[in-house]
């Protein structure tokens, strides 16, 4: 076997069992002479496997410890509204995004009825890709109201947080959601942004959000599903 196909199989074989939680966040990843005598290969073999784990972020080197392994599996709790760029800021990530693109559009006819716009009436379009560690995580889509964000535009590349720039910029205080998510494949286009194999898991979620005077925001955001999770705490029966 050749040297490239063994470090890509102790890679492959690794974040399996990363992924499998046979090795857990915070533990360390076995010493190189022990992965040598598991995978049967040479250190040199060892090295380049977990350097290529290194650059997916799933592990880090830990001076005089080892190799840390990392959580990317990032949880939203849905009892709360909050974002994703909140959520995985909380967890410690450096949050990056990248591609922003921002345009005002006629609104598509999902969106109007779901914003309560009449026939014709416009909104921006906000899309973009956030890191996550330099890692791609997610693939965002808000769509806002018009008269809501007034030269919006102009503010191309200056936000991560989107909700948190509503409120610093627009005075825009979301106080509810309706929130739908599902499973859907990573089309061709979505996996090279992404870096994902064509028809990988993603998580679907479609929020349309809600100020005091009615919805001002409609959000389709595609996650990557192996780095991120949702949970709901749920509290009697009906």
């Amino acid at each position: 076997m050749s040297t490239v196909a063994a470090y890509k199989r102790v890679y492959s074989e690794l974040k399996r069992e990363i992924k499998d939680g046979v090795y857990r966040p915070g533990t360390l990843l076995p010493t190189e002479s022990e992965l040598e005598e598991k995978f049967a290969v040479s250190r040199t073999t060892v090295r380049k496997a977990v350097g290529l784990l290194v650059q997916d972020g799933y592990v880090r080197p830990k001076q005089g410890r080892g190799t840390e392994v990392l959580d990317f599996s990032t949880t939203q709790k849905l009892n709360y509204l909050t974002s994703i760029t909140e959520t995985l800021q909380a967890k410690g990530y450096r949050v990056v995004t990248r591609g922003m693109h921002i345009k005002k559009v006629q609104a598509p006819d999902y969106v109007a009825e779901a914003l309560e716009l009449p026939a014709g009436g416009t909104v921006f379009i906000v899309q973009r890709v956030q890191l996550a560690d330099n890692q791609p995580i997610a693939l965002m889509m808000n769509y806002l109201r018009g008269n809501a964000v007034p030269d919006l535009e102009k503010h191309t590349d200056a936000f991560t947080g989107l909700y948190a720039f509503l409120e610093q910029q627009y005075n825009i205080r979301l106080q509810s959601a309706w929130e739908r998510i599902s499973a859907v494949s990573a089309d061709f286009a979505e996996a090279q942004i992404l870096q994902v194999p064509v028809g990988s898991a993603l998580l679907c979620s479609k929020r349309i959000s809600y100020t005091e005077k009615g919805p001002v925001e409609y959000g389709v955001t595609k996650l990557v599903g192996d780095r991120y999770e949702y949970s709901v705490y749920l509290q009697g029966r009906k």
